[in-house]
């Protein structure tokens, strides 16, 4: 559509469906689930604003920099959990959650923490997805009683989407007002200062950059 701005669309083309796409496409999360993320980042602040969209319940944010807290709750993250001041994180869920997550999402990339998104999921018919990507090479590991009890391990590519048709609705869902891709977008700069966006990443200073050329 004509009327959707370019220098805010283009971040559907990756994160914004990814995160979305893998509450509302690929887990087809229910309202008054209990979902947790792992990972406070862009994918991660995506997953939440899925989740806040479909109508979750508890949406619980897990990361070791609390400075993320405020934009996640302003997301829609309704707790948060700082893994380092906790000795059982998965006890921790389980307390938050009534028995543990009807959904988590992996957003990081850690092998370790995909096994604790796994293992964090209720009994029975908890699901655990996973977005992050790992390094080369790396193997994920956990028990078989996790799974043999009814629990869920996936994975997802672009959330699930269809480009044609999911990506479309996407935007749509923006120029409605349902998600918000502006406040993703903390930095603008030309070309020329690419290697600055680069910067800001690795310093955890911004949420996304987009370059204007």
């Amino acid at each position: 559509r004509k009327d959707a701005p370019f220098d805010k669309i283009c971040y559907i083309g990756c994160g914004v469906t990814t995160g979305v796409g893998a509450v509302v496409f690929d887990a087809r999360v229910e309202p008054g689930s209990n979902v947790v993320v792992f990972g406070l980042g862009g994918i991660g602040l995506n997953v939440i604003q899925g989740a806040r969209m479909v109508g979750a319940d508890k949406i619980i944010g897990i990361d070791i920099n609390e400075s993320k807290v405020e934009t996640a709750r302003s997301f829609g993250m309704t707790d948060f959990i700082n893994p380092q001041k906790h000795q059982d994180l998965i006890a921790a869920i389980a307390d938050l959650t009534n028995g543990g997550a009807d959904y988590s999402f992996e957003c990081i990339g850690n092998v370790n923490t995909m096994r604790q998104a796994l293992e964090c999921c209720h009994k029975g018919w908890g699901e655990s997805i996973i977005i992050g990507v790992a390094g080369a090479g790396q193997e994920i590991s956990t028990r078989p009683f996790q799974l043999v009890t009814g629990r869920v391990w996936r994975g997802t590519a672009f959330g699930g989407a269809r480009g044609r048709t999911d990506v479309p609705r996407i935007v749509d869902w923006y120029m409605d007002g349902k998600l918000n891709i502006d406040d993703l977008i903390t930095h603008k700069m030309p070309l020329d200062k690419i290697n600055d966006a680069f910067d800001l990443m690795h310093e955890g200073k911004s949420i996304r950059s987009v370059v204007e050329y």
